[in-house]
């Protein structure tokens, strides 16, 4: 005999679906109005800039924003599609050149790591694992999940690597907007008119090729790395040389500003502006800390100054590319460096944490 499912069920789940879908057009709506008004008035890297603000403004004054993860990722992966096509066989005229870069990276992670570490336990009192996993400035979901299966809290966790990349890409941008004086070049988003359907259909491959083929492969960032990967390699090839139309590109700026603010929705305000303030004056370090080795490396090599900030600076990958590429920046440069960084901390953060715990219960 069949067993009937009740009929309640079918109508929570489309009430779930409901809800859901009106958060996210919330999130939208909020995040592309902010970007329009960040647009209109000149500032830095609007759509994303204008969309964070306004997104994070509403989720801390307790709107019900939510964007859900696949549609993130998938915004995510145009962009790497975007970075991918930055590479060009000139780029690689000075590899060499970019051990600087790459041990800059490794110097940067180890003090801005152990700074942020000693801040978190010493003032904010977070345990072990959480002031561990907080501090590291690798990937926001990376460090959750990581955090969590060593017994942190997750949520700290989380919420911290969100206020950071918020502070660093505001600092970022408006500094190099005020202070150096650079004007965005604006990012070189073609409407897509003048590309073929072979190219078109090339570009959304990436995307929904390199994503899955990058996840299963268990890649740092999967969702930004398998695009930007397969993009680069049909661009260095000469097969493709389209870019993603550039509604596409600003549409998936709005849609991460509007994540990112969304992870704020939920919190105990005690709790939230505690994390938040202490993950704030931990990112104005990092900035700075990234500020003075870049400075550095740039003084004792010929590489641009700018361009070694951009690739140390303790934002995101996608939100650190987006400005180098807003400001003329060597974007694929700054992707490069980041992506390694990701990938040092993926695989030896947990592995130096798990030596730490083992070596303090033997001397215990």
């Amino acid at each position: 005999m069949k067993r009937e499912r009740p009929p309640f069920l079918g109508g929570v789940r489309a009430a779930n679906l409901r809800v859901a879908a009106q958060r996210f057009a919330l999130a939208i709506g909020l995040g592309a109005a902010g970007g329009a008004v960040f647009h209109a008035l000149a500032l830095p890297l609007p759509w994303m800039l204008g969309a964070m603000t306004a997104a994070t403004a509403a989720a801390l004054g307790g709107a019900p924003l939510q964007v859900p993860p696949a549609v993130r990722n998938a915004m995510i992966a145009i962009l790497g599609v975007l970075l991918g096509s930055q590479f060009t066989l000139d780029l690689f005229a000075r590899i060499a050149d970019w051990y600087v870069g790459l041990s800059g990276v490794v110097l940067s992670t180890v003090a801005t790591a152990a700074m942020a570490y000693a801040v978190f336990r010493r003032i904010g009192g977070y345990d072990r694992a959480t002031a561990y996993f907080a501090s590291m400035p690798g990937g926001l979901s990376e460090m959750m999940v990581l955090g969590e299966s060593m017994g942190g809290d997750g949520r700290k966790i989380s919420l911290t690597h969100g206020t950071r990349i918020l502070v660093a890409v505001f600092l970022i941008a408006f500094y190099y907007r005020l202070v150096e004086g650079y004007e965005p070049v604006g990012l070189p988003l073609p409407a897509g008119g003048g590309a073929s359907w072979v190219d078109l259909v090339a570009l959304v491959a990436c995307a929904f090729v390199g994503y899955p083929a990058a996840k299963a492969l268990r890649v740092p960032a999967a969702q930004l790395v398998g695009p930007l990967v397969l993009s680069a390699a049909l661009h260095l090839s000469g097969l493709v040389s389209a870019q993603p139309p550039g509604e596409l590109v600003a549409a998936a700026q709005v849609i991460l500003g509007g994540a990112i603010g969304a992870r704020f929705v939920g919190m105990a305000p005690r709790e939230l502006w505690r994390v938040m303030l202490l993950a704030a004056l931990v990112a104005v370090l990092m900035v700075l800390i990234a500020a003075g080795a870049a400075h550095g490396l740039g003084a004792a090599t010929d590489l641009a100054g700018s361009a070694l900030f951009l690739a140390l600076a303790p934002g995101g990958l996608a939100e650190m590319s987006l400005i180098a590429l807003s400001f003329g920046s060597a974007a694929a440069f700054v992707s490069t460096h980041h992506v390694a960084r990701i990938i040092l901390i993926v695989i030896a953060a947990p592995l130096i944490f798990r030596l730490a715990e083992a070596r303090r219960r033997s001397l215990s």
